[in-house]
């Protein structure tokens, strides 16, 4: 390797650590729960397991950042790579995510939206039918999940797009949300996990207790991996936490990377 490759990763190397440090001090604190065991998760006045706040513009849930997702992995014991797509999850990795498109302030997408390390909340709407997730990262992102019984738009027809389309149920206590018609703009994890149009991503929600929102989510696309499979986590709640205003081009170091290499090749 010749000193103008070293000298190359570890700018990469900096500047990835500064992201992380930048991205950490953007984040809430962990909050500080009350001693185990927890009350009971709440429910709605139709006996729905209550997701979101208890009280009025209070409370949100604290996710945490997973940059790659072999962390938390369930089953089976290795991601299940096609080999195209290992070879570019490597090339990504050995890069330092330096392409990552979140970091550009593109949309996360798929389980990324539950591991990028900022406040979300769930605000349910029984009598819309619907679910909206409202993401305080992640280009300040929400998604719809629509409860009335409706199927995906076929094939053929449905318009890729980053957050795909979203149907849910529940299953008891566990709302089950189905995810077709990505696009392949996004990433899979922060290391660069990649997948296609072909994604079929299915999620369950699970509120264990007050504080805890059980997480699982199974990647289904066949066009980049040979079988399956799962990741799964807990994530607390924040009684006392507001969602703030997060602008990302604002707060990117990619974008102020970027932007700072374009000025320097205009001179």
């Amino acid at each position: 390797m010749t000193i103008h490759h070293v000298a190359r990763c570890a700018a990469t190397v900096a500047f990835v650590v500064a992201l992380l440090q930048t991205t950490q001090g953007q984040v809430n604190p962990e909050p500080k729960l009350p001693p185990k065991p927890y009350p009971p998760a709440p429910r709605l006045a139709d006996g729905t397991p209550n997701l979101g706040p208890t009280e009025p513009n209070k409370g949100y849930w604290h996710l945490r950042q997973f940059q790659d997702y072999k962390a938390i992995l369930l089953h089976p014991k290795e991601i299940p790579y096609q080999p195209w797509a290992k070879a570019l999850a490597t090339q990504r990795r050995v890069e330092l995510s330096k392409y990552d498109p979140q970091g550009y302030c593109m949309p996360p997408s798929g389980p990324r939206l539950m591991t990028t390390p900022f406040p979300m909340e769930i605000l349910q709407m029984p009598e819309q039918k619907r679910i909206v997730m409202i993401y305080e990262g992640g280009t300040h992102i929400w998604r719809v999940i629509y409860m009335d019984g409706r199927k995906h738009p076929e094939h053929d027809t449905i318009n890729p797009t980053w957050l795909g389309h979203s149907v849910g149920r529940w299953e008891g206590d566990t709302l089950v949300v189905d995810v077709v018609g990505f696009n392949e703009g996004s990433w899979i994890d922060m290391v660069g996990d990649p997948h296609t149009d072909r994604l079929h991503l299915v999620e369950r929600f699970t509120r264990k207790d007050l504080y805890t929102l059980r997480y699982e989510a199974t990647i289904d696309d066949l066009g980049a991996y040979t079988e399956p499979w799962t990741i799964g986590f807990d994530i607390v709640w924040d009684e006392k936490g507001e969602i703030q205003e997060y602008i990302c081009q604002e707060n990117s170091p990619w974008m102020r990377k970027f932007f700072a290499e374009w000025e320097r090749a205009k001179r």
